[in-house]
């Protein structure tokens, strides 16, 4: 009777764990093919980029942990009508790739690791001196359970998918705001394969999550 108890308790354990690893996918965001871009009306409003309060949060995960980071949005314009985005896109500088979880040499040396600086660790993940930047380019507005859902084609290492995230959106005065809902992006469909156990065999524990998490934060005043 013990030994069953024993076991009917490991069994749940194991459910529950799939069942919180499942929940912790945060809007998955889908990648398709790119699509093409949306062209604003003539009459709408442009708002350029606020760089200096404009930024992407990040978090990768492991099974042994995590680790947080943010990337500067370098450049880039919204135009709007009627206080609704029509088209858009920005520019995200890779190089400025930081890591906020660490100090010290392990900050400087998974920042390295990240951009791709050390030999034969160039396309380890983002190798920044090939791909300097990536970029987010507008397709398409649309509501989806009282949400925003934004998409479009998300360029990172050269290659082009079509993505989707939920977002609130805002115009006051000569601002206008972009606050995405964290979402969740499959980094090996860019071809950031690193200690995917997806790619590679015989990783063990020692693999990355193929999930990255991604907040989007963005400011622009009116041009």
């Amino acid at each position: 009777m013990k030994t069953k108890l024993i076991n009917l308790f490991a069994i749940t354990a194991i459910i529950v764990g799939a069942t919180s690893c499942k929940e912790e996918k945060k809007n998955e965001a889908e990648a398709t093919a790119a699509e093409e871009v949306v062209e604003a009306p003539a009459e709408a409003v442009t708002y350029t980029v606020d760089t200096s309060a404009s930024s992407i949060e990040w978090i990768g995960k492991k099974p042994t942990g995590e680790h947080t980071g943010t990337i500067n949005i370098s450049k880039g314009k919204v135009k709007t009508q009627d206080g609704k985005i029509q088209s858009g896109s920005f520019v995200i500088d890779m190089t400025s790739i930081n890591v906020t979880d660490l100090e010290g040499d392990d900050k400087a040396s998974l920042e390295g690791h990240l951009k791709g600086e050390g030999e034969g660790k160039e396309d380890h993940f983002f190798n920044v001196a090939e791909f300097p930047s990536a970029s987010f380019e507008v397709t398409g507005i649309s509501e989806k359970d009282g949400k925003s859902i934004v998409e479009g084609n998300l360029t990172i290492k050269g290659i082009k998918k079509n993505i989707a995230f939920p977002a609130t959106t805002s115009t006051e005065g000569d601002t206008m705001t972009l606050n995405s809902e964290v979402f969740t992006i499959n980094r090996t469909e860019w071809g950031v394969n690193y200690g995917s156990k997806s790619v590679f065999e015989n990783l063990g524990d020692k693999f990355i999550n193929d999930d990255v998490e991604l907040k989007v934060s963005l400011k622009a005043n009116k041009a």
